[in-house]
C-alpha cells in the first residue's frame, strides 16, 4: 500500500537557511531579505521541525550552524536553481517571450499584412512561436470559436456587412476601396453603367465578393455576365491584363507596384458603400498573452501611402 509523502519544507525556507549560514546572524539575514528577525527564526524553526534536524546552536552572543545546516544547504543548490529556473520560464511565458500564437488569415491578408506583421513581432519576441493558417472568414470564425486559433484576420464588404458571434473582440485595420480593373487601352468605360456587356473576372460563387459585385451591378441598372472566377488577386489581375475581362478587387489587391499594374488602368468606385473593411477577431477571454502584440504588429504592418487602403482608427468592438 502506496502513500502520498508531502514535501519536508518550501523552497523560501531553504533559502532563508541559506542565507542565515552565509550571514551567521538572523538579524543580518532578515536586513538582506527584507524580513523581521522574528520573522528569520520562526522560518528557521519550522524548518527544523518539518525535517527533524537541529540547523543552529542557539548561543548567548549569537547561532552556530550546524554540520546538518551546512550540509542540507549544499543540497538546496541544485533545487533552488532549479526554481530560480522555473520562474524565470514561468516570467517569459506569462510575457508571451515563449509562447505560441495561432494566427488565421485570408489569402490577401497573408500576402500583404501578414509577413510585415510576423518581421515586426518577431523581432521583439524571438522565440515564440507562430502558426498560421488560412481559410475564408467563415472558417476562420469557426476555427475561433473551437478555440484552434488565437486571432484570425477577416474582412466584411459595405454591401455585405456581417454579423459576427457574441464574445468576439474586433479590431479595425484597414479599410479599402473597391478599384475597377480593365486592361490599359481597352476603351471601356471608367464608370460601371457603361460595362453592362463587357465579360466579367470574379472570384468564386458565394463568396463575399460575388455578392458585392452583384449588388454593385444591379445598382448600375445590369447583371455581370462573369467569364472567370479566382480567389487569387494576383490571377484576376493577369487575367484583366490579358484583355480577357474586368474585375473589381479591394485595395489590398491592387497596388501600383503590382508587376501588372503598367497593363491595367485602375479606377477608385465611388459609391459610398464600395469598400472592405479587414479586422482582427478574437475572443474577448482570450488572454494569450502574445495576443496585444500581434494586434499591434498587424497594425503596424498596414501599407502607408498606398491610394486605395487607409488605415483604421485604433478602435476595439465586440
Amino acid at each position: 500500500m502506496s502513500s502520498k509523502r508531502n514535501p519536508l519544507f518550501k523552497p523560501q525556507h531553504l533559502l532563508t537557511l541559506r542565507t542565515v549560514v552565509r550571514t551567521g546572524s538572523f538579524v543580518i539575514a532578515a536586513r538582506d531579505l527584507g524580513y523581521t528577525a522574528s520573522a528569520i527564526s520562526q522560518q528557521i524553526s519550522a524548518l527544523e521541525k518539518e525535517t527533524g534536524l537541529v540547523l543552529f546552536e542557539r548561543e548567548a552572543h549569537g547561532i552556530r550552524a550546524t554540520a546538518a545546516a551546512h550540509r542540507l544547504v549544499d543540497l538546496s543548490v541544485p533545487v533552488l536553481a532549479a526554481m530560480d529556473d522555473l520562474d524565470h520560464q514561468v516570467h517569459e511565458l506569462a510575457t508571451g517571450a515563449t509562447g505560441r500564437l495561432r494566427l488565421g488569415s485570408f489569402p490577401t491578408a497573408s500576402v500583404r499584412l501578414v509577413p510585415a506583421a510576423l518581421s515586426a513581432l518577431t523581432a521583439t519576441h524571438p522565440r515564440a512561436q507562430i502558426q498560421l493558417e488560412e481559410g475564408e472568414p467563415d472558417e476562420l470564425v469557426d476555427a475561433l470559436n473551437d478555440g484552434d486559433l488565437d486571432v484570425a484576420l477577416v474582412y466584411e464588404y459595405g454591401l455585405s456587412p456581417r454579423q459576427w458571434p457574441d464574445g468576439m473582440a474586433r479590431h479595425h485595420l484597414v479599410r479599402e476601396d473597391l478599384v475597377l480593373l480593365r486592361a490599359r487601352g481597352s476603351g471601356l468605360s471608367s464608370r460601371l453603367a457603361g460595362l453592362s456587356r463587357a465579360r466579367w473576372i470574379t472570384s468564386r460563387e458565394g463568396t463575399a465578393g460575388v455578392l458585392s459585385l452583384t449588388r454593385l451591378c444591379a445598382a448600375a441598372g445590369f447583371e455581370a455576365a462573369v467569364a472567370f472566377r479566382s480567389n487569387n488577386y494576383d490571377v484576376v489581375r493577369e487575367l484583366v491584363s490579358a484583355g480577357l475581362g474586368v474585375a473589381i478587387v479591394p485595395g489590398l489587391g491592387h497596388s501600383p507596384g503590382d508587376p501588372s499594374g503598367d497593363a491595367v488602368e485602375a479606377t477608385r468606385l465611388a459609391q459610398r458603400s464600395a469598400f472592405r473593411r479587414v479586422m482582427a477577431l478574437h475572443r474577448s477571454e482570450n488572454s494569450n498573452p502574445l495576443l496585444g502584440t500581434m494586434i499591434r504588429s498587424l497594425r503596424s504592418a498596414v501599407p502607408v501611402g498606398e491610394p486605395y487602403v487607409h488605415p483604421a482608427q485604433d478602435e476595439q468592438t465586440g
